[in-house]
């Protein structure tokens, strides 16, 4: 099977839109559509439900998901290693939604590390929200700009900033108006749920919950574009760092949500992980570039 067509698939399973997927993918929509229909074609099944607001997976489509993912996954490791192994510089950097151009201290990261290295091999990696290090622990990424807290066995990360949590609101909601609220006020709402499997921990703060405690009832999400219609087509109640762009510019319209500050809500930390002892001198150069620079106490900060 053609890597790229399954590359091209994931992207459009992961963000239930062509025309998401296509922004996602560098790439306009019509060929990008043409080569989910070869796919198709190609395997002599319909990987896809079509409708108005988008797209969901057929029971054929979720078993090619697997499958797929894996593929790539395994595809990048070898090219990860041939590239090691014919002394080209590279490093694939894994990011959650907006997360990697946050970074950085008053500058682009993507500029400054181009400076530093303009013969670098740079790819960067979306992930959906069931894993935060964005495949670290599977060698799909070298380092990943992520949100904390989560699992970090055998991961050493470094703070960028926290920043203050609220209550993802649609516009016209009741509560949308109040300058400040607290978990409890939520209670009797539809929060998100996530997928079987996603890091507990990670679970846990993103539900307003602790660690082993009861689940919220809610629709399941795999990405932020879909919490994000999730509030507003149905209210569902969600939560994101004040600041955070919600939707990219054309996509909703601004004025649709709003973000009403969590008092009680730890703050959610920007991050840079990447496995412990992991050597790698572009890394290192990518660590500094992202962090600024710490002048007290133990530069990896433990969340």
């Amino acid at each position: 099977m053609d890597l790229r067509l399954l590359r091209y698939f994931v992207a459009v399973a992961e963000e239930r839109h062509f025309g998401r997927a296509a922004v996602r993918l560098h790439m306009t929509q019509p060929p990008l559509t043409r080569a989910v229909k070869r796919l198709e074609a190609d395997l002599g099944a319909t990987l896809l439900n079509r409708s108005a607001t988008g797209v969901t997976p057929t029971a054929a489509g979720s078993a090619l998901y697997d499958e797929a993912r894996a593929l790539l996954d395994q595809a990048e490791r070898a090219r990860a290693r041939v590239a090691a192994a014919a002394g080209v510089g590279s490093i694939t950097i894994g990011t959650l939604g907006d997360s990697v151009e946050r970074a950085g201290s008053g500058t682009s990261l993507a500029a400054a590390f181009r400076r530093r290295h303009p013969d670098v091999e740079v790819r960067v990696v979306e992930a959906d929200l069931t894993d935060p290090t964005i495949g670290l622990r599977a060698g799909r990424v070298d380092v990943a700009v992520t949100r904390a807290p989560f699992d970090d066995t055998g991961i050493s990360i470094r703070v960028i900033r926290s920043e203050p949590v609220g209550a993802v609101l649609r516009a016209d909601d009741p509560l949308a108006d109040r300058d400040v609220l607290r978990i409890p006020d939520l209670d009797g709402r539809t929060w998100f749920g996530f997928p079987d499997g996603t890091d507990p921990f990670w679970r846990a703060y993103w539900s307003g919950t602790e660690p082993g405690g009861p689940l919220r009832d809610g629709p399941v999400v795999r990405t932020v574009h879909e919490c994000i219609r999730a509030v507003l087509w149905n209210g569902t109640v969600g939560l994101a760092p004040l600041g955070h762009e919600l939707a990219p510019p054309g996509v909703e319209p601004a004025e649709a949500l709003t973000v009403v500050r969590l008092a009680d809500m730890p703050p959610s930390r920007l991050i840079v992980a990447w496995r412990a002892g992991d050597t790698n001198p572009l890394l290192r150069s990518f660590v500094e570039l992202a962090v600024p620079a710490v002048t007290h106490g133990n530069p990896e900060d433990a969340v």
